[in-house]
């Protein structure tokens, strides 16, 4: 019996870490805009995310066309497709509906 508990407390701990570094993540999604994008776009992330509002990031990040829109804000930028899905969850947690203002 004290197999099988030590056996299921490492199991639900092994899936806990590893569904929680598969998600995306909006701090995260701010730090790459301040570092990736900003000098490219030329102004603030909040202004970025206040492009559109929630329910048209998600529209534009569900038909996969996030990375694109994020090149038409920003002429010359180069976002690297690994990147898309944590500038998404910024741009979503930020947008001009949500009421949120980031740090940068």
């Amino acid at each position: 019996m004290k197999n099988v508990m030590k056996l299921a407390t490492a199991a639900l701990l092994g899936v806990a870490v590893l569904s929680s570094t598969a998600m995306a993540d909006a701090k995260k999604g701010q730090k790459l805009y301040m570092k990736k994008m900003k000098a490219a776009c030329g102004f603030s992330g909040a202004k970025f995310a206040q492009k559109h509002t929630q329910d048209e990031w998600e529209e534009i990040h569900g038909a996969g066309k996030f990375k694109e829109e994020a090149e038409k804000i920003c002429p010359g930028l180069k976002l690297d497709p690994k990147y898309v899905d944590d500038i998404y969850d910024f741009s979503y947690e930020f947008a001009s509906d949500s009421g949120n203002v980031p740090s940068c």
